[in-house]
């Protein structure tokens, strides 16, 4: 284990040096927050494809495939789909609006801070849970390497992010997050794949060894399937982490192209996933749980050197999410809660930089105490879904499609689909379906009926939208115009 100790210790000390050159590049809060708003297509692809693959896609997914086979591969391959889906119909317009946050966007189509601030609370929650399951995977790799206990793990993961994510901001996550997306890509599609797949005996062996379900590529269920879009393909089109992405493209044509490359790799990934979750079914049937089958297949049946790399690439599938969802988190409580309720005092762009910067080291911080106390992954991942997308959703998809949306449906839409999810979440249980189904449908519900019997949104602030969404800033991100009284 000597030479995968060395790999592992040679990466983790990789990750703070760019941290500590992405500090020199930070020098004001467009390069903090969106790394200058000048990524090229490579960087962009590489990115965006290291942030939606984390512990849960890379983890989750492989025992997701040793459950139910190669229909295991659905949950991946919807995070995948709604990439592309972004990409492709949304990316160049948000790209346009040079904004920071999700809320702001809802500032400028709505006028005025009453959406944003309602906004901001939900979509801080989402990113704090997002950033916390991450952390919480530490466990699980280091547990592999240095048999260390949990809760020492996730310090030390948590501080190696928090480190690199403080020191450089979006500069310091952008080039460790690329870093990743090769280290990912070397370790799990073209080393760990093809070993799992020799392993198990072949194709032909696994499809001997295992049930015909395994194969069928619907065999999850088509219930679970419909659940997986609106969690995670509608959750993509919305999410701080993923929008703060698309906000550092240099153009509107790289937001849309890059991110259609990394949807495809998303599939790609998907789909190794499962099948290595397949092939551990055939090496080790009776596993006490379906998540220990990455763990078990890459301690006993990888070799020396290559079990440091493969470890290297799940510790890399977590670290690109949990910073990505860590910067999202600060960026939301700093600029969308704590800076509203300040009165938006202003400060020079050193001051926003150091303010952004202290924001990530508390919302950091906050990660890894919070990791610490919640037991349950899933619960956690599946009440920050389940929140992102009953309240949040509606109108930021309805801002961007429909112009009678007003500012009193986002609002009705955002505090009712909240109030809905956690409602029935405590009567049908966390990991019910019903709360997201319902919840949503009465989100709908209150923007559509709201928006109709509230005044239109004022024509000077529509034209202002139009001309964000057209690329000619009239109005800065920061000062929406603002709603008649």
């Amino acid at each position: 284990m000597a030479v995968d100790y060395i790999v592992i210790v040679v990466y983790l000390v990789g990750m703070l040096a760019m941290g500590w050159w992405g500090m020199r590049r930070a020098r004001s809060k467009s390069e903090f927050l969106v790394a200058g708003r000048r990524l090229g297509p490579s960087l962009y692809s590489g990115t965006m494809a290291a942030i939606v693959l984390g512990g849960a896609s890379t983890i989750g997914g492989v025992g997701l495939g040793y459950q139910y086979g190669l229909s295991g591969a659905w949950m991946v391959f919807t995070i995948g789909l709604g990439l592309l889906a972004l990409s492709v119909f949304f990316s160049a317009r948000i790209a346009r609006l040079k904004v920071y946050t999700v809320s702001e966007m809802l500032d400028l189509r709505y006028g005025g801070g009453r959406a944003g601030i309602i906004s901001g609370v939900v979509m801080w929650a989402y990113t704090l849970m997002l950033a916390v399951t991450s952390t919480i995977a530490y466990a699980t790799i280091f547990d592999v390497l240095f048999d260390m206990p949990r809760s020492v793990a996730i310090v030390l993961g948590g501080s190696i992010v928090v480190a690199y994510s403080t020191l450089g901001g979006m500069w310091s996550i952008t080039l460790t997050d690329m870093v990743q997306f090769v280290v990912k890509t070397i370790g799990v599609l073209l080393l760990l794949l093809p070993i799992a797949v020799v392993k198990a005996g072949g194709f032909a062996e696994m499809k001997a060894q295992l049930p015909t379900e395994y194969f069928d590529p619907l065999g999850i269920g088509g219930e679970t399937i419909f659940t997986y879009v609106l969690i995670y393909t509608f959750g993509m089109l919305i999410g701080q982490d993923i929008w703060q992405r698309v906000f550092t493209a240099r153009s509107d044509r790289t937001a849309k192209w890059g991110g259609t490359v990394a949807g495809t790799y998303c599939l790609a990934y998907a789909l190794a996933g499962a099948v290595i979750g397949t092939a551990a079914k055939v090496l080790y049937p009776k596993l006490g749980s379906p998540d220990d089958a990455f763990a078990t297949i890459v301690k006993d049946e990888l070799p020396v050197g290559v079990r440091g790399l493969v470890l290297a690439a799940a510790l890399a599938a977590v670290m690109s999410t949990s910073s990505g969802a860590l910067i999202a988190c600060a960026t939301v409580a700093n600029n969308d809660i704590w800076s509203r309720l300040r009165g938006n005092s202003p400060g020079g762009e050193r001051d926003e930089v150091k303010g952004n910067r202290a924001f990530i080291l508390l919302m950091g911080l906050a990660v890894i105490v919070t990791a610490i106390a919640i037991d349950n992954v899933v619960e956690a991942l599946t009440v920050a879904y389940n929140l992102l997308v009953g309240g949040l959703l509606v109108p930021i998809l309805g801002g961007l499609v429909w112009k009678r949306g007003t500012v009193y449906g986002a609002l009705a839409s955002v505090v009712v689909g909240g109030v809905a999810v956690v409602v029935l979440m405590a009567t049908y249980g966390i990991l019910a379906n019903e709360p997201v189904y319902y919840g949503l449908l009465a989100s709908l519900a209150a923007y559509l009926a709201v928006s109709l019997v509230t005044p239109a949104t004022d024509t000077a602030v529509l034209a202002a939208w139009r001309e964000r969404l057209a690329g000619r800033p009239g109005e800065l991100a920061s000062e929406p115009v603002a709603a008649p009284q």
